[in-house]
């Protein structure tokens, strides 16, 4: 765990970096002059990556932005894929999986798609210590490696397409607020043609004695 630690610490000092840019990167063209940013890990190694990414090729990170990208569920999972004659684990296979969105105005979710990276090492029950180091460096890897997948999408995003989604959200809300709106219209209708009807009363005449 210390070991994993301080990777991940040496790791964020890199990604602070002045001259740092994830590989296969630096040339990227992005339709986008300008995005949000947020994540349910706030301060984690994915987000760090992909602001530094987006920045390097002239994405200007701002809250002020109309739309916003959210990595909004970040998962690994561990399985072993094989085992040694006395049913030990020997390898095992890393799925690391990234759902991202895009929101709009009031945090419309215009569009969300999941990424997915594997992984696979070798555990070694008489080194238990060089197996946690490896599992870290696979973990900083396939990061990079979904960071490298979530850029290569929001490249290709414009701002057209955004303008186009938010528009066709917009027209969807309205629609769902109209039809609410003449639900609640029509019950209020029968509820008042359901309730009973007041007559008035009319005095009874008694007959002379």
């Amino acid at each position: 765990m210390i070991k994993r630690n301080l990777l991940l610490l040496g790791l964020s000092a890199l990604i602070s970096a002045c001259g740092f840019q994830l590989r296969g990167t630096g040339d990227m063209q992005f339709g986008l002059n300008e995005l949000g940013l947020s994540a349910r890990n706030a301060y984690g190694q994915t987000v760090q990556l992909t602001r530094k990414g987006l920045e390097n090729n002239g994405v200007h990170i701002t809250d002020s932005a109309p739309y916003t990208l959210m990595l909004s569920r970040e998962e690994q999972t561990a399985r072993t894929i094989s085992y040694t004659s006395n049913a030990q684990g020997a390898e095992t296979e890393l799925t690391k999986t990234l759902r991202y969105e895009i929101l709009g105005r009031n945090k419309q979710s215009l569009l969300s798609n999941e990424l997915e990276v594997q992984r696979s090492f070798v555990t070694d029950s008489n080194n238990i210590a060089g197996a946690s180091e490896s599992q870290a460096q696979l973990d900083s890897e396939m990061t990079t490696a979904i960071v490298q997948q979530l850029l290569g999408r929001i490249q290709m995003i414009t701002q057209e397409q955004l303008d186009a989604l938010q528009a066709t959200a917009d027209a969807n809300a309205k629609a769902e607020a109209e039809a609410l709106e003449a639900a609640r219209k029509a019950d209020a209708a029968l509820q008042q043609q359901a309730s009973p009807i007041s007559l008035p009363e009319i005095p009874l005449e008694l007959p002379a004695e």
